[in-house]
Parts: structure tokens; C-alpha cells; sequence
């Protein structure tokens, strides 16, 4: 690849046009209105006047509609750039919206006024997923600016609404464009590790329930005038952790490699210490390896339930928050895994592992759809924290690791 020391020396030298781009895209708080926000239509804005100063051959805004914004859409841009071959697209996709900052306390600057300290970005969003979105706009740019044709076609996507659910996302636009074909090879930079091994290609089942259990109020003096609801849900969170040794497959290519069940949020009951509640809500987050049907799960956490109502008198109702059954893993042997293994190596100096994770990532929406996709970027994992940070160098290093397989033949 005679050309990839002159796109590699072009990336460095967008140093602090990239660190620029972080500040700009931060201080445009994309947050969907589900979390209190309105959407990402400003954030596009800016990205489609990048876009059009870049040099795309062509670039598609794709508007799912959406009445809880005052834009009235969710955006979803679709950019492309001609190769020597239009035979197949390298598609690098991320995500344009953000999750709230959280407790403001927690930070040491103004997350949407990111900062530059210690090789580092602080911000809301700067590692989720603006360090490679950055990284993939200047990969191109960089093809441009050296007049280098990419062996095949290039395209970005940028997509809304990856934090609440997808649907206004990357769910809409397969739904609504034809954009993608089977010999692709689709990049989602919204997976990691520090080192930058990891190669995401297969996710657990997700399952996501709501326990409410209705008991009977009283005073906490009088426990027998009532049904403490919150002793019995209690229970019951003790009896849903065996459901560790029940659904007890390991597989070795996901990282952990056996299915977890963990309750997460508990809402509150009564506001005062000297009452017994009669209405207890909480959550469990289920990660279930693909070998097991997420239907028996549900079966054996009812009859858990069912045992205890009728030990404690109370009535739990069981809400399927979010039940997403795994996707078909993308092989380890794919186009895109091999490339992704490739540059990396030559970029960062290691191995590329394919593997699974327990987290849900927009890759799997490919997946379903018949298309194999890998995610991969080189991260700290910072998303969704206080004091949330990308590392400079994997920014411009992550373009590096892009411009590397525009050149694969």
C-alpha cells in the first residue's frame, strides 16, 4: 500500500482540526428527547456543512419523524465517497447522540464545554461516539486532501437515537434506504479496549424486566396489619441469582463467557422509615449467552415469582422492558474481521481478537438484517461517566486503522 505513509502523515498533521471538531461537536448537547433532550438535528447541521466542504461524491439526510422534537425528525446522514471499485463500501458507522451528563458534581468542567488536559478530551460524548466518528471524517478527508482513490467505495453513517433504542436510528434507515449490500464491509467503532484487540462480533440476548410486587401498607409498628412488599420482592431478587446455576453454559468467545442476571435499579417505595410499603419496583438486566432461549428464561423467573406470592401473599407482575434476542454473530473468518486485523496490527502493533460481549451495540441491527458487521475502536471505556475522556492519540491513531483497510485490496 504505496499510499498509506503519505495518508498516515496527512491524519497526523489533523491533529488539532480533530481536537477542534470534539470541542464543536460537544458543545451540541445531542440528547434524545427520551432523556429529557432535543435530538441531534443541530448536530447534523454541523456535520452535513463539514460534509459538504469535504468533498463526498454523494450525501443522503434520511428524517425519521419524530413529533417529541422541535425539529420534527431525527437525523441520519448517509455520506459516500467513489473508490477505483464500486464492487463493495467500507461503511464506518457511529452514533451522533449523547446520554445526559448526570450528577454535575461529579465533574471537574462543564461537560458540554470540553476541555484538553493531559493528552486527553473531557466531555460528555468526546469517547461515545465522537472519538471515531472524528476518526473516521478526517480518515476521508485525508483521502482527499492526497488526491488517493480508495481501493473500494467509502461510506460514513451517522446515525440518531443509538442510546434510546435505535428505532428513529440505524432501525429507520435499513428500514427506509438500500444503501447496504451483502459483500460490504461494515465497521461500528462503538466497541473497545484500551489495548485495541477487541473485535466485537457476536452479543448476548437482552433482556430487560421490571418486577412490581403489591403487597399491603401498614405501619411499621403493626407489620401484621400488612404485606411488606419490599421484604418479599427482596426475596425474590435472592431466588432470581439462581438463575446463575441454572442457565450455566460457558462460551469461551464472549467476555464473560457465561450469562448474567443482575438486578440494577430500585425505585422508591415510601418516603418515610415508620411504614411498610405495599407497592416495591425493581429491575433486572439479563445478558444471556445465545445458546439459551430467552423464553425459558422468562418461565423460570415466573415460577420464581409465583413461589414467592404464595409464600408472602403478594402479586408481582413481571413487564418485558426490552427483549432483545441475540443476533447471528458475524464469523471470525469475514472480510471485515480480517481487515480489521490487519490494519490494527500494522497500525498499533497487536493482535486483533474477535470476540463477544455482553453489551448491545447497533452492530447487531446489521446482523439481523443479513449483514455481517464488526465493532472495533481503541478506547478507555469511559462512556457514559463522569469526567468522560478520549485519549488524543487513539483518535487520530483509530483514522490511521481506517484509512489502513481504504486501501486493502
Amino acid at each position: 500500500m504505496p499510499h498509506l505513509n503519505a495518508l498516515n502523515q496527512r491524519i497526523d498533521r489533523f491533529r488539532n482540526a480533530m481536537i477542534d471538531m470534539q470541542i464543536r461537536l460537544c458543545a451540541i448537547p445531542a440528547i434524545s428527547p427520551a432523556s429529557g433532550g432535543e435530538g441531534e438535528a443541530k448536530k447534523a447541521e454541523l456535520l452535513m456543512e463539514y460534509l459538504n466542504s469535504t468533498g463526498f461524491d454523494s450525501i443522503d439526510l434520511i428524517k425519521a419523524p419524530d413529533l417529541d422534537v422541535s425539529s420534527g425528525y431525527r437525523p441520519n446522514i448517509i455520506a459516500k465517497l467513489k473508490g477505483e471499485s464500486s464492487e463493495k463500501t467500507i461503511w464506518i458507522m457511529t452514533h451522533m447522540d449523547v446520554v445526559p451528563a448526570g450528577e454535575a458534581s461529579l465533574w471537574k468542567g462543564d461537560p458540554f464545554r470540553a476541555w484538553v488536559e493531559g493528552g486527553r478530551i473531557y466531555g460528555r460524548g468526546v469517547e461515545d461516539n465522537q472519538q471515531d466518528m472524528v476518526a473516521s471524517l478526517y480518515s476521508v478527508k485525508a483521502l482527499v486532501d492526497e488526491g488517493i482513490l480508495p481501493r473500494y467505495d467509502v461510506g460514513l453513517v451517522l446515525v440518531a437515537d443509538e442510546e434510546t433504542g435505535n428505532e428513529k436510528g440505524i432501525d429507520y434507515v435499513l428500514l427506509n434506504s438500500n444503501h447496504f449490500r451483502q459483500q460490504d464491509l461494515i465497521i461500528v467503532p462503538d466497541a473497545g479496549n484500551a489495548e485495541g484487540t477487541l473485535i466485537e462480533v457476536a452479543e448476548k440476548s437482552l433482556l430487560w424486566l421490571k418486577f412490581e410486587t403489591l403487597g399491603i401498607q401498614a405501619h411499621g409498628s403493626t407489620p401484621e396489619k400488612g404485606i411488606n412488599s419490599f421484604k418479599a420482592a427482596s426475596v425474590l431478587i435472592t431466588e432470581l441469582d439462581r438463575l446463575y446455576r441454572i442457565f450455566s453454559e460457558i462460551n469461551a468467545i464472549f467476555d464473560p463467557p457465561v450469562s448474567t442476571f443482575e438486578p440494577t435499579k430500585k425505585e422508591k417505595n415510601v418516603p418515610n422509615i415508620n411504614t411498610i410499603p405495599g407497592d416495591d419496583v425493581f429491575y433486572l438486566d439479563c445478558r444471556i449467552l445465545p445458546e439459551h432461549d430467552i423464553r425459558e428464561v422468562l418461565i423460570r423467573i415466573r415460577e420464581m415469582a409465583d413461589v414467592v406470592e404464595e409464600r408472602f401473599g403478594v402479586k408481582i407482575t413481571i413487564e418485558e422492558v426490552q427483549n432483545s434476542p441475540a443476533a447471528p454473530p458475524t464469523s471470525t473468518q469475514s472480510p471485515v474481521v480480517k481487515a480489521l486485523q490487519q490494519a490494527i496490527k500494522d497500525t498499533y502493533g497487536v493482535e486483533g481478537k474477535p470476540v463477544g460481549i455482553g453489551g448491545g451495540t447497533v452492530a447487531a441491527y446489521f446482523r439481523r438484517a443479513g449483514f455481517e458487521a464488526a465493532c472495533w475502536s481503541r478506547n478507555e471505556e469511559t462512556a457514559h461517566q463522569p469526567n468522560e475522556y478520549c485519549v488524543i492519540d487513539n483518535m487520530v491513531d483509530d483514522a490511521k486503522v481506517f484509512a489502513h483497510i481504504f486501501l486493502q485490496p
